[in-house]
Protein backbone atom coordinates (compact mmCIF):
# COMPACT_ATOMS: atom_id res chain seq x y z
CA UNK A 1 0.00 0.00 0.00
CA UNK A 2 1.16 3.51 -0.77
CA UNK A 3 2.13 6.37 1.06
CA UNK A 4 -1.21 8.69 1.64
CA UNK A 5 -1.87 11.71 0.25
CA UNK A 6 -1.75 15.07 2.11
CA UNK A 7 -5.49 15.09 1.76
CA UNK A 8 -6.19 11.77 3.09
CA UNK A 9 -4.03 12.35 6.09
CA UNK A 10 -5.59 15.65 7.00
CA UNK A 11 -9.17 14.25 6.88
CA UNK A 12 -7.88 11.01 9.19
CA UNK A 13 -6.77 14.03 11.59
CA UNK A 14 -10.04 15.50 11.80
CA UNK A 15 -11.80 12.03 12.35
CA UNK A 16 -9.04 11.52 14.76
CA UNK A 17 -8.44 14.29 17.40
CA UNK A 18 -12.25 14.20 18.13
CA UNK A 19 -11.74 11.16 19.79
CA UNK A 20 -9.15 11.73 22.00
CA UNK A 21 -11.67 14.91 23.75
CA UNK A 22 -8.78 15.14 26.55
CA UNK A 23 -6.15 15.44 24.19
CA UNK A 24 -3.80 13.56 21.97
CA UNK A 25 -0.03 14.40 21.55
CA UNK A 26 1.52 14.89 17.90
CA UNK A 27 3.74 12.28 18.68
CA UNK A 28 0.84 9.61 19.19
CA UNK A 29 -0.95 11.23 16.13
CA UNK A 30 2.18 9.94 14.03
CA UNK A 31 2.06 6.70 15.16
CA UNK A 32 -1.66 6.14 14.48
CA UNK A 33 -1.12 7.63 11.13
CA UNK A 34 2.39 5.86 9.86
CA UNK A 35 4.35 8.63 9.75
CA UNK A 36 7.05 11.02 11.58
CA UNK A 37 6.03 13.65 14.19
CA UNK A 38 7.60 15.88 12.03
CA UNK A 39 5.03 15.17 9.53
CA UNK A 40 2.01 15.93 11.82
CA UNK A 41 3.74 19.03 13.08
CA UNK A 42 4.14 20.42 9.18
CA UNK A 43 0.36 19.35 8.47
CA UNK A 44 -1.14 21.50 11.68
CA UNK A 45 -1.22 24.53 9.84
CA UNK A 46 -3.11 22.51 6.57
CA UNK A 47 -5.67 21.57 9.43
CA UNK A 48 -6.54 25.45 10.69
CA UNK A 49 -6.72 26.54 7.09
CA UNK A 50 -9.36 23.81 6.51
CA UNK A 51 -11.22 25.50 9.19
CA UNK A 52 -10.15 22.56 12.00
CA UNK A 53 -8.77 25.08 14.94
CA UNK A 54 -6.65 23.48 17.37
CA UNK A 55 -5.36 24.18 20.77
CA UNK A 56 -2.19 22.70 22.38
CA UNK A 57 -2.33 22.52 26.73
CA UNK A 58 0.54 23.26 28.80
CA UNK A 59 1.43 18.87 28.16
CA UNK A 60 1.64 19.04 24.54
CA UNK A 61 -2.02 17.47 24.13
CA UNK A 62 -3.91 18.82 21.03
CA UNK A 63 -7.63 19.02 20.89
CA UNK A 64 -10.43 20.79 19.10
CA UNK A 65 -10.68 24.19 19.86
CA UNK A 66 -14.13 25.09 22.02
CA UNK A 67 -14.50 28.47 23.44
CA UNK A 68 -15.08 28.75 27.24
CA UNK A 69 -18.30 29.13 28.51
Amino acid sequence: MGRRSDEERLERYEELIPEYPEGVRASQLARLQGVARSTVQRDLPALEERGTLLMEDGRGLLSLFRRRG
